[in-house]
């Protein structure tokens, strides 16, 4: 055991009673929603990075957070997994994720960076074996590096995309060893800052290349998680080529892969896209594309990414609702991509950021729960598109344009608008928060 998290307890449900900080209000493991245990529904992981690895910078200062396991040894290394795995016990999480630079010091070669990378997935697989946590994915951090500031896939220099491939390449083979059940790619510098000396089309098709290949490697190697982009707008690049959902869908329907890969969406990039992240979720549902969740808040009066803790179980019920529409997580979960505020410095302040986080999801579940199995809201929304199931309806659409033109003219149309009644589902939506 180290001394980090010493006199903090193992976090157990205790009822919207509790008295302690220290307890689950909301979030109860086994407990059975819509037939499944609450903890199946929700698949919660930790962030390797944002909990263990960040720093406590922003974009105007520095470092705020001390960690005894901050530094650059394969023994820092390995402490920082002992203090993970502590803290996975305390919150009882079933999954963790993490980028390869999370976990292993860099190297002064690519080489050294990989030995280093082995070095620690054997341990993290011995941590698994003693633990319940294990991983839900891994991914490569392919934008902090100076090397990356041009791009990985995209960069305009055929070095830098040898170096991402074998880097990928890693970080699957790290994967599959550690059980993860998906691979995720956040392509951060997979973008531009301007067309002066940008090739549009050579970079799109670089990067639909890499992901074929990548995808090809998965079936190689008999990887049978699924692989995920993550979309993101912008910040860092200004415009980055995995801008929404929609956008990833057109490029994997350009290169083939609309059958081979789904996304892992978050709510802060969603919101930087200028769509709810409810909207995201129904989006890749709709298009047969979702995966994950990177589940957090943005501070709405900041112009950035802040990854915050989620706090406003209203505001996630929708979100969930869209993901239970969609028939819940196969592979995926509640990943929480989020990091405590860089005045948040104690152990306590790490741990109870989780509680948070892990009780509001879990209300908002539920409440999403009540919802579907009332069936009063898809009831509303059957009702309003109830008409297209009629012959003349479907005739339309498989008739060509004049069909539906000569109804107009043989039955003297004239539409009368119907109420979308939003008020009144948003009251509806209410009485089950």
């Amino acid at each position: 055991m180290t001394e980090f998290f010493k006199n903090i307890p193992a976090i157990t449900y205790q009822g919207p009673s509790a008295t302690s900080e220290f307890a689950f209000r909301h979030y109860n493991p086994d407990e059975v929603v819509l037939g499944k245990r609450m903890e199946d529904h929700l698949r919660f992981a930790v962030a390797y990075w944002h909990s263990f690895a960040w720093p406590g910078g922003d974009p105007f200062g520095g470092q705020t957070l001390q960690r005894p396991w901050f530094g650059d040894s394969m023994d820092l290394a390995r402490l920082k997994a002992d203090v993970a795995f502590e803290m996975f016990d305390i919150l009882g999480a079933p999954f963790y994720c993490f980028h390869d630079a999370d976990i292993r010091p860099e190297g002064a070669t690519f080489a050294e960076s990989k030995r280093n990378l082995d070095e620690m997935v054997d341990y993290l697989g011995q941590k698994q074996a003693d633990h319940k946590t294990q991983l839900l994915w891994g991914t490569a951090n392919m934008f902090s590096n100076r090397r990356w500031m041009s791009g990985a896939a995209t960069n305009p220099d055929p070095d830098v995309y040898a170096y991402a491939a074998a880097t990928v390449k890693a970080n699957m083979d790290a994967t599959m060893k550690l059980g993860g059940q998906n691979y995720v790619l956040w392509g951060g510098r997979e973008g531009y800052e301007t067309l002066l000396n940008t090739d549009l089309k050579a970079e799109r098709d670089h990067a639909g290349r890499f992901l074929q290949q990548v995808v090809e490697y998965k079936h190689k190697i008999g990887f049978k998680g699924a692989i995920l982009i993550e979309p993101k707008p912008q910040e860092p690049s200004k415009h980055q080529y995995d801008y929404d959902v929609a956008t990833v869908y057109g490029f994997l329907k350009e290169f083939g892969l609309e059958k081979e890969v789904q996304t892992n969406i978050e709510q802060g990039h969603a919101i930087l896209a200028g769509h709810s992240f409810e909207h995201e979720i129904g989006m890749a549902a709709a298009l047969g594309i979702f995966g994950s969740i990177d589940m957090n808040r943005n501070d709405y009066q900041s112009g950035w990414d802040t990854d915050q803790f989620p706090n406003n179980h209203a505001e996630k019920a929708v979100a969930f609702y869209e993901i239970l529409r969609a028939g819940g997580y196969t592979t995926g979960g509640t990943n929480f991509d989020a990091k405590i505020r860089r005045q948040s410095l104690d152990a306590e302040d790490l741990i109870l950021a989780h509680v948070g986080g892990m009780d509001t999801c879990a209300r908002a579940l539920k409440c999403a729960a009540a919802m579907l199995e009332s069936d009063e809201m898809e009831a509303h929304r059957r009702d309003r598109y109830a008409r297209w199931e009629t012959p003349a309806a479907q005739a339309m659409l498989t008739g060509g344009l004049e069909a539906a033109a000569a109804r107009v003219e043989a039955e003297g149309l004239e539409p009368e608008p119907v109420s979308g009644r939003q008020e009144r589902l948003e009251n509806l939506w209410n009485k089950y928060i």
